[in-house]
């Protein structure tokens, strides 16, 4: 392996009386792969996915980007996407001007935003639907503007905090198809979820999460056929 696309170094967060939220998380990232992150409520996945979007200053630790430290770096500089689990869309605005909305706060010229905007309404199959408005649409279309939004910036890495945690399960299907899709084209992803059938799926690795620490990591096989007695029985009540 080369040089890894991301590299998590002790990272640590506190809040109220030096309480730890996340206690020496780290890991790496290899460009194409698919890290999945699952662990109870409250474990630290989001806040570790919001360290590294750059939305949450880590209390100590690193983070880098090839050989680059973007631990202070702000989000719009790190080449990033990310996709909430809440679609946090522009009511007021189309698909269109959503997708292009980055594009356009980016000096990208309108021309060339809107050629890319249908680009990524085509990818997440929203091609049609470009002239409405986020209440017109189901929750899996708004979750599919928001990663055609996402992509629009061509990140180098796709951050997912729980993107199918709002949907009914048909609707999950939607969102679920168009990252899987996604993964077929090796895009470098980190995904937090609670969907554990879809981790085994689509991750190259997952990251076992409890209580601030990583308690066990590697692939979806090793996860699911884990000695460990409490990823066993997260696992187990997640199927």
């Amino acid at each position: 392996m080369g040089q890894p696309i991301l590299e998590v170094e002790h990272l640590k967060k506190s809040y109220v009386n030096n309480v730890p939220i996340l206690d020496d998380v780290s890991f790496s990232l290899q460009k194409g792969e698919v890290v999945v992150i699952v662990g109870p409520s409250g474990c630290g996945k989001s806040t570790t996915l919001f360290m590294l979007a750059g939305l949450s200053d880590p209390t100590s630790g690193s983070i880098y980007f090839g050989d680059k430290n973007v631990t202070k770096v702000a989000p719009e500089d790190r080449e990033i996407g990310l996709v909430f689990q809440n679609y946090a869309l522009y009511p007021h605005m189309t698909v269109e001007e959503n997708i292009m909305f980055p594009l356009i706060n980016r000096k990208v010229k309108k021309a060339e935003a809107r050629e890319r905007a249908n680009e990524m309404a085509k990818l997440v199959q929203l091609d049609g639907l470009l002239k409405r408005k986020p209440k017109a649409l189901s929750g899996g279309q708004q979750q599919r503007v928001s990663i055609a939004r996402a992509l629009a910036l061509q990140p180098k890495i796709l951050y997912f905090d729980e993107p199918t945690s709002a949907l009914d399960p048909e609707l999950t299907a939607e969102v679920l198809k168009v990252i899987r899709q996604l993964a077929s084209e090796h895009m470098t992803m980190i995904i937090v979820t609670h969907e554990m059938q879809f981790a085994r799926e689509v991750s190259d690795r997952i990251i076992f999460m409890e209580q601030g620490v990583i308690v066990e990591e590697g692939s979806p096989e090793a996860l699911f056929t884990t000695e460990n007695a409490r990823v066993r029985e997260f696992i187990g009540k997640l199927q």
